[in-house]
């Protein structure tokens, strides 16, 4: 069981389900609150979450806005998301991973299949933050080719000087490439250090995210190689 230092935040104007999601989740000991609305949780002091479930199909603010919000915000920009909702096409679903989304969960689910994967994500996010604990004494805050920079601790990339705004997954996938920069990883190199085994990825996951990093990257685009058949690199 999970100690209740792990605060959820529930938003789904389904309120009914809310309140057995946040049952269920208590029950496993998650300090959990909910909101009706996007609007209603932006109120709320989101940075003190470890985990936020979210609804996409909301009022006037979706769950795709507040997540871009969430992401734009330097506060909020890593705390994990799973997204909720009945939309199940491969766009939506592409959407959700490409704006740092760690989990997407179609409805209808069924609560025991939601507290897995809150269970999984928080011990991915805790098992990474951990590592990068133990690590930070070996491994460089920064990675810098030419006038490209990554701040590794506050998460930060920069062209030229200029910032550029790279969603979780993107950073992510960026800093692996140029980590190992001179050499072709594999899409089931890729996979397992940037997304999970267990949340849902699609085939067009890692070309999505690949065209979306050269195209903020500018010219240094050109860096990041493809080699068909083998995977992807950033070349010397």
């Amino acid at each position: 069981m999970y100690m209740a230092t792990n605060r959820i935040l529930i938003v789904d104007d389904e309120e009914t389900l809310c309140e057995v999601l946040k049952l269920n989740l208590e029950n496993e000991g998650y300090d959990v609150d909910t909101a009706f609305s996007a609007e209603q949780a932006l109120g709320y002091n989101l940075k003190d979450y470890s985990l936020i479930l979210l609804d996409i199909m909301m009022g006037e603010i979706s769950g795709i806005k507040m997540a871009k919000m969430l992401k734009a915000d330097v506060a909020t920009a890593d705390i994990p998301i799973i997204f909720c909702t009945a939309r199940d096409t491969e766009d939506d679903m592409v959407m959700g991973l490409n704006l740092g989304a760690d989990d997407y969960i179609m409805k209808p689910y069924t609560v025991r299949n939601v507290v897995a994967r809150v269970k999984s994500v928080l011990r991915r996010t805790s098992s990474s933050h951990k590592s990068n604990n133990n690590t930070s004494a070996e491994k460089p805050n920064r990675l810098v080719i030419e006038g490209l920079c990554l701040d590794l601790e506050f998460k930060r990339c920069t062209v030229d000087g200029k910032e550029v705004k790279l969603a979780r997954k993107e950073f992510e996938l960026l800093a692996y490439l140029i980590q190992h920069r001179g050499k072709i990883c594999s899409r089931e190199q890729i996979l397992n250090r940037v997304w999970s085994d267990e949340v849902v990825v699609l085939d067009r996951t890692i070309d999505v995210n690949i065209t979306r990093v050269r195209s903020k990257i500018g010219a240094y685009g050109s860096y990041i190689v493809t080699r068909s058949g083998f995977g992807y690199g950033f070349r010397d």
